[in-house]
């Protein structure tokens, strides 16, 4: 599938550094995304990259229940210290299910369903996400070889069927907490996301 995309770029100052911000709308859908870019990223060799689904609840109020806001936090701290890499900012939230939906599942886990049932109790797929728009916006951005900060080997699948070329996977395995423990086993053992350090799955 082929992705029309608007662009506009600035330079954006952060605690992390002064990077160079891409916004992009994908014309067919309607959704705007974003690049934050530190130094060369077009150039070799394979550029860090981290693709980043937007997340509300961790991103923007600190939610101990995922993972997401640390793992942003740290992929711009890892750009910094290399002083050259991409993040991506996809307006995918709830892994694709939307906000509203988000909420519902929460409340759901909030009654012991896991971050999978959850999903499934309302009739929705556990990941709804396409990469296909982020692989459009690494090509416009020059990056077609990557170190893809990820946990999730979907993600890797996914950019290189649409011809971005994983270099390496780096491991971005941060933020976990008392509270989330059984969330990111879930990850780990009911949707095959790599993990260090895990659980074993509880027979209860």
């Amino acid at each position: 599938m082929a992705f029309s995309l608007e662009r506009a770029s600035c330079r954006l100052n952060t605690a992390y550094g002064d990077f160079q911000m891409h916004g992009f709308k994908d014309l067919a859908s309607g959704l705007e995304h974003a690049a934050l870019c530190l130094g060369d990223v077009a150039s070799p060799p394979p550029v860090l990259t981290r693709m980043h689904s937007e997340c509300l609840t961790g991103d923007a109020f600190g939610s101990c229940h995922c993972d997401c806001g640390p793992q942003l936090r740290g992929a711009l701290q890892a750009i910094a210290k290399e002083g050259r890499g991409i993040v991506l900012y996809l307006r995918q939230e709830g892994r694709g299910i939307g906000l509203l939906n988000k909420i519902r599942a929460y409340a759901l886990q909030e009654q012991g369903a896991d971050t999978l049932d959850a999903n499934r109790l309302l009739g929705l797929p556990a990941d709804a996400r396409d990469y296909g728009v982020a692989a459009a916006m690494l090509a416009e951005l020059g990056a077609n070889s990557i170190r893809l900060m990820t946990n999730n080997p979907t993600k890797m699948e996914s950019l290189q069927a649409h011809g971005i070329q994983i270099a390496e996977r780096v491991p971005l395995q941060v933020g976990r907490n008392r509270r989330n423990g059984a969330y990111l086993d879930t990850k780990a053992h009911r949707m095959g996301h790599l993990f260090d350090v895990l659980r074993e799955p509880s027979d209860e």
